[in-house]
């Protein structure tokens, strides 16, 4: 199973549905919640090469996008694969 990352904010809608994909899918992931933590933001932001919105999502160490981008790959066929790897 590939290795599923997020940097999430309390009380973000996009962030939970992101998370309610990936579960119903059967998916673990590591969740940094970065409300309260600027470094944690700063860290995210660079990872992301810019993307300061939440959540920002990364599969095998590659930067997928927000959650929009996780349900369009999810739409597109390509993220079963991804996550299979």
């Amino acid at each position: 199973m590939a290795s599923v990352v997020l940097y999430t904010r309390q009380a973000c809608g996009y962030c939970a549905a992101a998370k309610t994909l990936l579960s119903n899918k059967g998916v673990s992931f590591e969740e940094h919640d970065a409300t309260y933590s600027p470094d944690l933001r700063k860290e995210m932001i660079e990872k992301a090469n810019g993307g300061s919105t939440f959540p920002q999502i990364f599969i095998n160490g590659t930067h997928v996008g927000g959650c929009d981008d996780l349900h369009a790959l999810d739409k597109a066929g390509k993220l079963d694969p991804m996550l299979a790897a």
